[in-house]
């Protein structure tokens, strides 16, 4: 039975605890699955890969796994060998996690790390410092004295 909708209320702004709940344990399975299983494909042999997230679509049919390979190198061929061994991982998955259906995974590159050294080095400038600490005499203003 469907939930009367209200009027005025939208969707949830995210997931919800049930997508979240499925996401880790998926993402726990996951790790345990890369570290164990021999996969053959000359993009993931030696390869240490970092599951940082998994995101659930509502009906928890379809997942999306955001991974990050170790050093950050050859992320896109990394990403498309576990693409390509998808069905392998999802079979696996199968077996290790206690859900009604094992979900469909996507595998996609967590691009956060790279954002965060952006912004990190964005905050590094002298002139977004001088904004930030408007008190501090910046070293533009010593050169001009």
């Amino acid at each position: 039975m469907k939930r009367p909708s209200h009027p005025g209320r939208g969707q949830p702004a995210g997931p919800s605890q049930r997508q979240l709940r499925a996401g880790e344990l998926m993402r726990h399975s996951l790790v345990e699955i890369l570290r164990e299983e021999d996969i053959t494909d000359p993009a993931l042999e030696g390869v240490s890969v970092t599951v940082t997230e998994v995101r659930m679509s509502p009906d928890l049919r379809h997942a999306t796994v955001f991974v990050e390979p170790l050093g950050g190198g050859h992320a896109s061929e990394v990403v498309a060998g576990l693409n390509r061994h998808a069905k392998f991982l999802r079979g696996r998955l199968g077996r290790s996690i206690d859900m009604k259906f094992t979900p469909e995974l996507k595998f996609l590159h967590d691009e956060s790390f790279n954002e965060a050294a952006r912004m990190s080095r964005l905050f590094d400038d002298p002139r977004v410092r001088q904004d930030l600490h408007p008190d501090e005499p910046s070293a533009a203003w010593k050169d001009e004295d």
